[in-house]
């Protein structure tokens, strides 16, 4: 007897950034976490030039750099599947994208269903803000970065409208760029 497909409905909120930055996608349960990686990436709008790792109850997924840190137990994230490693509905992991910047993801499933025929998968749902930009510095300059781009007579208010990507707003989330992101980090090679 063939066992059921499912797709694991997961909401994704960024730490530490207020209103809170947040998807909610649909991937296939049997992905693994080197491709969730990837799908995440596109969902939130981070464009995948920097390392990242998973924390599920203190085990570390991630791309193996061959040196054991004595301090936790890493798992090479090619070899789990989100379905082993969030089995159940409200289970939950951390995503932490730029080890530099430091952007932290809480990861909740929120659902596991059937995978219904003809409905494709990673796909982005909902959300919420845009995702800050690239290199900005983490949280902490986020706020910083905000404040200067609202405030004409901010002294850095020049200098960040132009580092900027063109037409960044804070407040717009695309549902339908998220998905076109989505694909095309698929698509991407691997780094």
């Amino acid at each position: 007897m063939a066992t059921k497909k499912t797709v694991h409905r997961l909401k994704v909120t960024l730490r530490e950034v207020e209103p809170p930055v947040w998807r909610r996608i649909e991937v296939g349960s049997e992905m693994e976490l080197s491709n969730l990686a990837r799908v995440l990436e596109g969902a939130m709008g981070w464009y995948g030039g920097h390392l990242h790792a998973f924390d599920v109850d203190g085990v570390s997924y991630a791309i193996p750099d061959g040196e054991d840190s004595g301090f936790r137990r890493t798992v090479d994230e090619r070899q789990a599947k989100l379905g082993k490693v969030l089995p159940i509905v409200d289970s939950a992991m951390r995503w932490d994208y730029d080890f530099g910047d430091g952007w932290e993801h809480d990861i909740v499933v929120e659902a596991i269903e059937t995978r219904q025929a003809g409905v494709s998968s990673p796909v982005c749902l909902a959300g919420e803000r845009a995702c800050p930009p690239e290199d900005c510095g983490g949280p902490w300059s986020y706020d910083d970065l905000l404040a200067a781009l609202a405030d004409p007579t901010h002294e850095q208010h020049e200098e960040f409208s132009e580092w900027v990507p063109e037409g960044f707003d804070p407040e717009v989330f695309d549902v339908a760029v998220a998905n076109e992101m989505m694909t095309w980090v698929r698509l991407r090679p691997e780094w």
